[in-house]
């Protein structure tokens, strides 16, 4: 009986403790979108990166200066990413605003493929078939998207999907700012 006692009492800890932060996220104590990046108000990373449509073109982080922008992490097996899409399609069919695209860690035939049926938002998406430069964004999960100023300084980073209300509550205010 006692062999059951520790791996039981050990059970109930970890369940408590989820308990307590799936209770601090329903109330609003707690959001793992809250994560604040390390990056704000400093300059997007360096990169040079072959874009999707045609990998012989590069794109770098100065062929962007000059305006404000986001840059919007996906690809094409994420579930989270096809529930934005519509929305960032509508966006650019607004003309609301400006988004690059960077294709995380995914195969160019698939990210085509997405693009060619689900239609696309971007002026340009950058393939990141390794991941390196996400990991220089500290990306952690896709979507995330950034809001770039005209000097290519981070503004802002949104976890998680853009939705309506996302984009009218917080992005759309900060993007009529940086323009």
């Amino acid at each position: 009986m006692k062999k059951y006692i520790v791996p039981l009492a050990v059970f109930a800890a970890i369940g408590g403790l989820l308990m307590y932060a799936l209770y601090l996220s329903m109330t609003g104590g707690y959001s793992p979108r809250d994560i604040p990046s390390p990056l704000i108000g400093k300059s997007l990373p360096a990169f040079t990166l072959p874009t999707v449509a045609d990998p012989n073109r590069k794109l770098s982080r100065e062929d962007l200066l000059g305006r404000a922008y986001m840059l919007n992490v996906w690809a094409s097996w994420c579930v989270a990413c096809r529930q934005e899409h519509p929305y960032l399609n509508e966006l650019t069919g607004r003309k609301a605003v400006t988004i690059i695209g960077l294709n995380y860690k995914d195969k160019r035939e698939d990210a085509l493929q997405w693009l060619n049926g689900l239609g696309n938002p971007y002026e340009m998406s950058v393939a990141d078939q390794d991941g390196r430069f996400g990991i220089d964004l500290g990306v952690y999960g896709v979507p995330e998207t950034f809001l770039i100023d005209k000097q290519g300084v981070i503004r802002y980073k949104q976890i998680g999907p853009i939705t309506p209300e996302v984009w009218e509550q917080k992005l759309a205010p900060m993007m009529k700012k940086l323009s």
